[in-house]
């Protein structure tokens, strides 16, 4: 686990000392502009435009386009490795993933002259891991068992159930916390499918009702979207979606007529060991929202130490010592918990996070050069197939960056996000910021890699000698045939304009 946070660390200094100091941009002067007139509406496009491009510089020089191959490679490794060279990849991965990251990483620093892509990927792999590790500890030592028959019907309730909670402690919390009962709920007849679908589910489309749930939402609550938005204009999109999955789960956990042992019935119905830990989990919840940009009492340690984490990665850190040091030591027994899965998260995220940036980098470009082109239903595709791939969290601002500017407004102001998502200075901006918070979510099913939890699911399950499908098993197997269908369905009633009576039904609802 400290094999990743030692690289970053050491990465952060020697980027600093062989940067090039670039002079800092001198800041357009704003004329001022009396109350009693109209603005000038192509002005305020023309502003917009050069704050979105400007946005994008601040992530350093565009890169070729041939910088993306390592990412490319690194994701080829990861879908081929365990499938046609497992024992070399399982020895030799950490040194694929650091290798093109430095790769990437050196080519910033001495081709580029820039190592702003370099702190952002180190900052946005400390916030990652800090969450992801720490939720993974704290909830290991909990010991959760149900006394229940594995059936359809008790399946399909414990993920409905998974998926609500994954809205209070986050996709890889919820993830975490029912992932190894949920396997024993199975006991005889446990197959692939059961982990899909609840990586569907619990990991992913659960977490789209509140900005708990999942990274992007946060993000987005972090820019200006009010808490509650997401849950009032997203839900009458997430209940069908979420039962459409259920109804294909149970449909094909109907066909497995394996039966699991019947329950105790001398045992209660639920078993909890290790229940202090909740405490925990709490804590690290609670931390999330320990932001400068949340509370202005929180001191920016990126602004006075330049140093590429805060006071919340500094909480999670500890709490996952905390938590381990202090867990129920029979709990952590029966829940089999080693330190593999995080393991190996961390080293191959690191990786990702690392030869991800040029990718985003123009990903970025993109989206801002073409924004007045894009449609709603272009940035929901757009906005899900990269989260497919890549981090959801900096896809979702950079399209919402996009979409905001189509209308002249500034993802960096607060108040003019606020405007965008309550469609006050235009009708349909909402349907864009729902659009774009549904795919980052909801897409991150379509890969292993989509969402943090996705891959330590599949991890865990393989420690539990689960036969997981490879990479490109999960996407051709699973979520293309299963998922891309209902994605589409959700398209086409919302965002195709086939319907418009049905938009302009909760348009009047949310907005009027």
């Amino acid at each position: 686990m400290l094999g990743p946070l030692v690289v970053c660390l050491w990465l952060l200094p020697v980027a600093s000392a062989l940067a090039q100091e670039a002079p800092a941009a001198e800041a357009p002067a704003t004329e001022a502009v009396e109350a009693e007139h109209a603005p000038d509406t192509s002005a305020t496009v023309a502003h917009a435009e050069e704050a979105a491009h400007a946005a994008a510089d601040e992530h350093g020089p565009r890169p070729p386009v041939w910088l993306v191959l390592p990412f490319v490679i690194l994701l080829v490794m990861i879908a081929t490795g365990p499938l046609f060279y497992p024992h070399h990849w399982h020895h030799h991965y950490p040194k694929y993933a650091v290798g093109l990251g430095l790769f990437v990483s050196l080519y910033y620093i001495f081709g580029l002259g820039s190592t702003t892509p370099v702190v952002h990927a180190i900052e946005e792999y400390l916030s990652f891991i800090a969450l992801v590790a720490s939720l993974f500890i704290a909830a290991s030592g909990i010991y959760i068992n149900i006394n229940a028959k594995g059936t359809p019907r008790n399946n399909a309730i414990l993920l409905f159930v998974g998926s609500l909670v994954a809205n209070l402690i986050a996709t890889t919390g919820a993830a975490m916390l029912f992932v190894r009962s949920y396997m024993r709920l199975n006991k005889g007849r446990l197959k692939p499918y059961h982990l899909i679908f609840f990586i569907f589910l619990v990991a992913n489309v659960g977490g789209g009702l509140t900005p708990i749930g999942d990274p992007p939402l946060f993000l987005g609550f972090l820019r200006g979207v009010p808490f509650f938005w997401t849950l009032t204009h997203v839900w009458f999109v997430w209940l069908p979606t979420v039962l459409l999955i259920l109804a294909v789960f149970y449909v094909i956990d109907a066909r497995n007529k394996i039966e699991s042992p019947d329950p105790d019935p001398s045992q209660p119905l639920v078993q909890i060991r290790g229940a202090k830990n909740f405490l925990w989990v709490l804590v690290i919840i609670l931390s999330v929202f320990i932001d400068p940009n949340v509370f202005e009492w929180v001191p920016d340690l990126h602004e006075l130490y330049h140093i590429p984490f805060g006071i919340r990665e500094i909480i999670m850190f500890s709490v996952a010592v905390l938590a381990y040091k202090l867990a129920d030591r029979e709990a952590l027994r029966k829940n089999e918990f080693t330190f593999e899965p995080i393991r190996e998260v961390g080293w191959l995220f690191l990786g990702i996070f690392a030869t991800m940036q040029p990718a985003l980098q123009l990903i970025s470009l993109f989206a801002h050069d073409h924004a007045e082109q894009l449609t709603v239903g272009m940035f929901y595709w757009g906005t899900g197939s990269l989260s497919s791939v890549l981090d959801n969290a900096p896809t979702y601002l950079n399209f919402l960056a996009a979409a905001m500017g189509k209308f002249g407004l500034d993802v960096n102001v607060p108040e003019q996000v606020r405007a965008f998502a309550e469609a006050s200075v235009h009708p349909e901006t909402w349907f864009y910021l729902q659009a774009i918070s549904i795919a980052a979510v909801f897409f991150g099913a379509m890969t292993y890699i989509g969402n943090a939890p996705n891959f330590m699911v599949k991890a865990i399950a393989e420690e539990n000698k689960v036969d997981m499908p490879s990479f490109m098993g999960y996407v051709t197997k699973y979520s293309l045939p299963i998922l891309i269908p209902i994605y589409f369905l959700i398209y086409l009633l919302f965002y195709s304009g086939l319907f418009p009576g049905l938009d302009a039904f909760f348009e009047q609802l949310l907005i009027r």
